[in-house]
């Protein structure tokens, strides 16, 4: 994606939507959301369950500091929704308790 100038922005032409997977579901997206944002926009607010109960979570905070957007992508568990960026391609899963094989 190329950097967002001032001499861009004036065109006021949004760039092309991509298309992310989640959960085997492809969402279109808009350049520059983030995964919660791509999430929220296609309906979905709940990704994660909690390590000891099982109960849904998703975005709390939306700054990066409560852990509860907590998702997969592109295979790394812990990634946090309201921080990453949505980029062409993802493949984004449901994460259940700490993400890992436990």
């Amino acid at each position: 994606m190329r950097p967002r100038t001032p001499a861009r922005l004036v065109r006021a032409r949004p760039e092309p939507s991509f298309t992310v997977t989640f959960d085997g579901r492809e969402i279109t997206v808009l350049p520059g959301r983030t995964i919660a944002a791509a999430l929220w926009s296609a309906g979905v607010v709940s990704w994660r369950t909690t390590r000891d109960r099982g109960e849904p979570r998703g975005v709390f905070c939306g700054i990066g500091v409560c852990f509860d957007c907590l998702l997969t992508v592109n295979g790394r568990p812990n990634q946090r929704a309201c921080l990453v960026r949505a980029e062409p391609g993802d493949v984004i899963r449901t994460q259940e308790g700490t993400g890992h094989d436990d």
